[in-house]
C-alpha cells in the first residue's frame, strides 16, 4: 500500500527501497510462481550528508509468472513451487537434504540458523509440515517493529518483472542504509547477503547506531525483542536472542572480509548478470546517485560500499520492550563470541545439510515442547515439564 507523497525540499530525491524479511523470500517466489502481487514491508529514510532525501519501500507488482514456475499449489515449502530443480534429478536418488529442498533459491536466513539452536525437530516439522498460524504475540512483535519502521518511511510501489529485480532491489536497501549509517550513524532493517561456510546466508538487522563523534567508528548491531508479559525472557530465549546477533555480526565482518563473490552469487541462484533491470529500478538508482542498468552494476556497487564498512563492535545489544506500552524492560549488553557462534553455525549446518538426524530439546529445557505447536506429532509427546522463567 502506497503513502502519499508528502512535501520535500527542492533538492530531495526519492529513493524507493524494498526490504524482504528472512521469511518473505519465500513469499515473494510465491507470487512469482502464481502471478499474484504481493507487498513487502518498508525501510528507514536516509539522509546524504547535508541533502533531505526520503527512502519509501517498494511493494513488488509480480507482472507475471515466470517458465519452469508451476501455477499449481504444491504442498510442503513454497521455494518447491517454483523453478525446475526437480526437472533434472535421476528418480532413484539419495534423499535431498533440507537445505537443497527448501532454502536452494533464496539461501539460509539467520532465523532458520536461531530456529535450529532452539528446536531442530520443530523447524523440521516446519518445512515438512508447515508453519502454523502466527500467535497473537508473535503478531504484536510484527505491528511494533512496523511502527518504529513508519517514523522514517514512506511506501512507494515499483513495477518488478524479475528475479534479478527482486535481488537489485534487496542491494539497493543495502547500498543505501549503509550509506545512512555513514552519514546519520543509525539504520534500521538493513538486509545482508553473504557466502560463508560454503553456504549463501541473508538477515536483516534490527538497527545498527555508529557514534559519528568517535574517533574509532564501530557499528553496534541491536536487536529489539518485545514481550507479551512485563518481564525478562528466560535464558534459553536470551541465548537465542544472543546468537541472533552473533550472527548478523558474523555475516556482517565475512561480507566485508571477503570480497563478495559475485560468480558464485549468479550461479547459485540462476540469476542473468547482464539482464536489464526494469525501467522502475533504473530510474530509481540513477536518482539515488549510484545509477544501474544490470544486476552486475549493482553488485559492483555493494562491493565497492563494503570497502567503506567499518567491522562491527564486538559489544552487541539486545533490548526487550513490553508490548503493551512499549516500554523498555531491559538492555543486555555482550561481548561477541567467535568460537561459540561457529560451533552454532556448524551444528546448524550439519542438520540443514542432512549430515545427522535432527535432535530435540535438552532435558532441561523441555518445557519448551509444551509451546510448541507439533507437540502432539512429536515423538517427545507427554515429556514435557517445566516452565519458562
Amino acid at each position: 500500500m502506497t503513502e502519499s507523497p508528502t512535501q520535500r525540499p527542492q533538492n530531495s530525491t526519492k529513493i524507493p527501497v524494498e526490504i524482504v524479511s528472512e521469511e518473505e523470500m519465500a513469499l515473494i517466489e510465491a507470487a512469482f510462481s502464481l502471478a499474484t502481487r504481493s507487498s513487502v514491508p518498508p525501510v528507514s529514510s536516509v539522509q546524504f550528508q547535508r541533502n533531505a532525501r526520503s527512502i519509501r519501500s517498494i511493494t513488488l507488482l509480480s507482472k507475471r509468472s515466470f517458465s519452469g514456475c508451476s501455477d499449481a499449489g504444491v504442498a510442503g515449502d513454497i521455494e518447491d513451487s517454483c523453478g525446475d530443480l526437480g526437472s533434472t534429478q535421476k528418480r532413484n536418488r539419495v534423499p535431498e537434504s533440507l537445505l537443497h529442498r527448501f532454502r536452494a533459491r533464496r539461501g539460509l536466513s539467520v532465523t532458520d540458523i536461531t530456529a535450529t539452536e532452539w528446536c531442530e525437530k520443530q523447524m523440521e516439522y516446519f518445512l515438512t509440515i508447515g508453519k502454523p498460524e502466527a500467535t497473537k504475540a508473535m503478531k504484536a512483535g510484527s505491528a511494533r517493529h512496523a511502527v518504529l519502521e513508519k517514523e522514517v518511511v514512506k511506501r512507494e510501489k515499483l513495477d518488478v518483472e524479475s528475479v534479478e529485480d527482486t535481488w537489485a532491489i534487496k542491494i539497493i536497501n543495502f547500498i543505501v542504509g549503509a550509506n545512512q549509517l555513514l552519514f546519520e550513524g543509525l539504520t534500521r532493517e538493513l538486509p545482508l547477503i553473504g557466502f560463508t561456510d560454503g553456504v549463501w546466508m541473508v538477515g536483516v538487522i534490527d538497527e545498527i547506531r555508529l557514534d559519528v563523534t568517535e574517533s574509532k567508528r564501530n557499528p553496534t548491531l541491536v536487536e529489539t525483542k518485545t514481550r507479551s508479559k512485563a518481564t525478562l525472557p528466560s535464558e534459553p530465549q536470551q541465548r537465542n536472542g544472543r546468537l541472533q546477533l552473533m550472527c548478523y555480526k558474523y555475516l556482517w565482518d565475512s561480507l566485508l572480509a571477503d570480497k563478495f563473490p559475485s560468480r558464485k552469487f549468479f550461479d547459485f541462484f540462476s540469476l542473468n548478470p547482464n539482464r536489464l533491470l526494469s525501467r522502475d529500478i533504473r530510474d530509481s538508482t540513477s536518482k539515488s546517485g549510484f545509477p544501474a542498468e544490470t544486476l552486475d552494476d549493482l553488485v559492483r556497487y555493494l562491493q565497492n560500499t563494503c570497502l567503506m564498512l567499518p567491522p562491527t563492535h564486538d559489544q552487541l545489544l539486545l533490548r526487550y520492550e513490553f508490548q503493551e506500552d512499549h516500554s523498555l524492560l531491559g538492555e543486555h549488553q555482550f561481548a561477541y563470541d567467535s568460537d561459540w557462534i561457529r560451533d552454532n553455525i556448524k551444528r546448524s549446518l550439519e542438520f540443514w545439510r542432512g549430515e545427522r538426524e535432527p535432535s530435540y530439546t535438552s532435558d532441561e529445557e523441555r518445557w519448551k515442547c509444551r509451546f510448541c505447536q507439533f507437540a502432539s506429532t512429536c515423538p517427545m509427546n507427554g515429556s514435557a515439564e517445566g516452565t519458562p522463567n
